[in-house]
């Protein structure tokens, strides 16, 4: 009987910093490009893991019964491999969440198509991403997730210090502290790269992986509406993509040094700086 469920929400994104923009969608073009696993979420995988050998091991149970951790992605149908990759480090299961329907999302669409997606798993006590995507980079996804899911949202946990199946203690980073706080679960977290060291797969793990089953759950699986998902239920879209123009203007002050002070304060004053 599993009567903890840990969600670990991972996402595939380009591997490489040359991408190209479809001019016509202003979305991202992923085919023909290699694609991995977040780097963040490869911490929120591992601490889903380390919290189940945790738990179970508190409760003497070395064979993991209880506790099962599920990993998430919503992406096109190759981000199956980043949900096999999680398997071959100690994931129990995965889903992907994948349909045309879904392609173009912003953060508002993709948090309401995950947090359905959740709902249908049900039972859940944790969920945990990734600080943010290297590819969206604005670590949104995480609190309005927990908002649609109407669970208490913490953001860059750094260290889970207490955890038990009602309960959690965190230990937060900040830009010049730390802060502590306790919650109770369900809830959902978004971790920092400094809570653990992600693992290596064994042999065992990636056999494991390559044999898995995984389930591809789309829109009608979702019973969602057409409206509430990708570029029609987002809230914000891409309007146009380009690289801003950088402009130099060099001048060169000549005199003595208080004629020279003279005009500079002349020509900043006229850029409005001073």
């Amino acid at each position: 009987m599993i009567e903890i469920k840990i969600i670990v929400c991972i996402k595939q994104v380009p591997g490489s910093t040359e991408v190209k923009i479809d001019p016509e969608t202003n979305t991202l073009i992923r085919e023909g490009i290699e694609n991995i696993i977040n780097p963040f979420d490869t911490y929120a995988v591992e601490e889903g893991v380390r919290v189940k050998e945790r738990l179970t091991s508190d409760n003497n149970n070395n064979s993991g019964e209880g506790v099962e951790v599920i990993s998430i992605s919503m992406g096109p149908p190759q981000a199956i491999e980043v949900l096999r990759e999680s398997i071959s480090v100690g994931v129990d299961r995965a889903i992907l969440i994948s349909d045309r329907a879904f392609a173009g999302a912003d953060t508002l669409a993709t948090s309401h198509t995950l947090a359905r997606a959740i709902e249908k798993i049900g039972d859940y006590s944790l969920i945990i991403c990734g600080k943010q995507s290297l590819d969206g980079d604005t670590g949104q996804v995480g609190p309005e997730l927990a908002q649609r899911l109407g669970v208490p949202f913490i953001g860059y946990v750094s260290a889970i210090l207490e955890i038990d199946r009602k309960r959690m203690k965190i230990k937060r980073l900040m830009d010049d502290r730390y802060e502590i706080y306790e919650t109770k679960l369900p809830c959902v977290i978004s971790v920092v790269k400094d809570i653990n060291i992600p693992r290596v797969p064994s042999l065992r793990g990636k056999l494991k992986a390559k044999n898995a089953e995984i389930p591809v759950w789309n829109r009608d699986y979702l019973e969602l509406d057409s409206k509430e998902v990708g570029l029609e239920g987002s809230a914000t879209q891409v309007v146009k993509v380009f690289t801003p123009e950088v402009k130099h203007d060099v001048r060169i002050l000549d005199g003595s040094v208080e004629e020279q002070v003279e005009e500079l304060y002349k020509c900043l004053k006229n850029l409005n700086v001073v």
